[in-house]
């Protein structure tokens, strides 16, 4: 019920984690202060500490890629490391798998060698590292890639940890977990200075799909690209059942999935770039949803893009001119250049905090805002506009940004576009001259107040005990109080 609904949340609240009670010393207590309270209560007889669990990575694969295991089998002296000064154990190049196993068990000429130890006939480990291996490290490697007497070098230090780590959800229990376990091994061998590898982390959301499959006599699913599926809807325009394109028999809708090869639910991105081109693309997946959260494919929302980029690039066509000609001219403060820094300014901060579907709608309130400037004495307006609106979307969109950049002239004033410096927030373009504030009469919205941004709070409530609106909905009463809550709403008790 909703007492109990009220209640749960507020138990259960984010970072509270809920209260201890009939718990004697421990009640009212939050989940952390309640351990640390623990601890203290155990005095000399326990410790808090906190334990991490790696499981055993068997690391060996039996296929021909991956990095060679540097062991030589020797019948009299067993497993013998290969000396250093053989490595690094070069695999062939001209391998064939067939599917029948691992084919470097064919290749004699890789499988015999001598015991380092004994000299006598030995054969070589066929089984390769896992790719984890690798990818533990190899970001270290691109500090110092001409390095050849060590994995790394001082170089790796001035570089790293890297500022910022991407992937899904499944890396945090695999390559990430590995990273980190694979750094502070090479931190206790010396070879590099610092804990951890990474600064940050961002947890990528999916991308998901729908589904459509048909049961087999075997007992199997045969699943169906969505591509090839025809979507049937009833009159009230809900789904009603679908058919494969290629037959006209019916499949089953399987729900919305994961993009994955099982389920045959993936987009080939390369079919949208010949479509529209690969700066819709990257608009759409930006767009859709914030990078941390779950993004549902819609081919609708991809021509939505389409029609954004469209839209800028035939807009700054219509306006080239007034572009150059607002070049020798300043931008004059009023509402509309508030807008376009205000948003620059949130944008600047969505940036920060990688919220690119926010970005992608500060350049659409740019757009607009611009597209709304009609006079000619805007132009020195539409001038630092655009620069303003091309440099925050380049990395959004960056082809048609780049073209546009070039074409009004912007090359000239301030280098290419990659090298162009960051758009800066005029303060001065922040400041308003009037405020137009809701007001309030016992608790009611009842209007709007137009006043002078520059009043005080005292002079604000002045004016709204003697307003019109006041006067109206007060029905005449004495005013008791006035409240001016700056920037929000202006509140009157009669």
């Amino acid at each position: 019920n909703a007492y109990d609904k009220h209640h749960y949340q507020e138990w259960y609240a984010d970072k509270v984690q809920g209260k201890c009670i009939d718990s004697g010393a421990l009640n009212g207590l939050g989940y952390v202060d309640a351990v640390n309270q623990v601890v203290a209560l155990l005095g000399k007889q326990g410790e808090k500490k906190t334990t991490y669990r790696l499981r055993d990575w068997g690391i060996s694969r039996q296929r021909y890629w991956g990095t060679p295991i540097p062991i030589i089998h020797c019948p009299d002296c067993g497993a013998v490391p290969v000396p250093e000064q053989d490595l690094p154990v070069v695999l062939p190049e001209d391998c064939v798998p067939d599917g029948s196993g691992n084919p470097l068990n064919k290749r004699e000429d890789f499988l015999r060698c001598l015991c380092p130890k004994c000299g006598t006939p030995a054969r070589r480990e066929t089984d390769t590292m896992d790719t984890f291996i690798d990818s533990s490290w190899y970001f270290m490697r691109y500090c110092n890639p001409d390095s050849t007497t060590a994995m790394v070098d001082a170089r790796n230090d001035y570089w790293m940890p890297m500022d910022q780590y991407i992937g899904g959800i499944e890396h945090a229990i695999l390559h990430l977990l590995y990273a980190r376990y694979w750094t502070k091994v090479m931190r206790d061998l010396g070879l590099l200075k610092f804990d951890e590898p990474f600064t940050k982390l961002l947890t990528q959301g999916m991308v998901i799909a729908e589904t459509y499959y048909r049961d087999t006599p075997s007992g199997m699913k045969e699943w169906f690209n969505p591509a090839d599926v025809e979507q049937h809807f009833d009159a009230a325009g809900k789904p009603s059942h679908a058919v494969l394109k290629s037959d006209g028999q019916p499949v089953v809708h399987g729900g919305t999935e994961k993009m994955a090869k099982s389920k045959n639910n993936g987009v080939d991105p390369q079919a949208i770039i010949d479509l529209y081109g690969a700066d819709t693309a990257r608009h759409f997946v930006m767009r859709a949803s914030h990078p941390e959260q779950t993004l549902m494919w819609s081919d609708d929302s991809v021509a939505g893009s389409y029609r954004f980029v469209s839209k800028l690039y035939d807009f700054a066509w219509r306006i080239k001119d007034k572009v150059a000609q607002g070049r020798a001219h300043k931008p004059s403060n009023n509402e509309a250049r508030r807008t376009l820094h205000l948003t620059l300014k949130k944008a600047n901060a969505d940036y920060e905090r990688i919220q690119y579907n926010t970005v992608v709608s500060a350049g659409d309130i740019m757009l607009n805002t611009l597209t709304a400037l009609k006079s000619d004495q805007d132009s020195a307006n539409l001038h630092e506009g655009m620069s303003i609106l091309l440099r925050v979307l380049y990395p959004v969109i960056p082809h048609v940004t780049h073209a546009l950049w070039q074409d009004l002239g912007f090359a000239a004033e301030h280098g290419d576009l990659l090298n162009a410096p960051w758009p800066q927030v005029d303060e001065t373009a922040l400041a308003q001259e009037s405020l137009t504030l809701p007001i309030q009469v016992n608790g009611k919205l009842r209007g709007e107040l137009t006043f002078a941004a520059s009043l005080s709070n005292a002079e604000v409530e002045a004016l709204a005990k003697a307003s019109d609106i006041v006067a109206k909905w007060g029905e005449g009463r004495p005013v008791k109080m006035a409240k001016y809550v700056p920037g929000r709403l202006i509140t009157v008790a009669v």
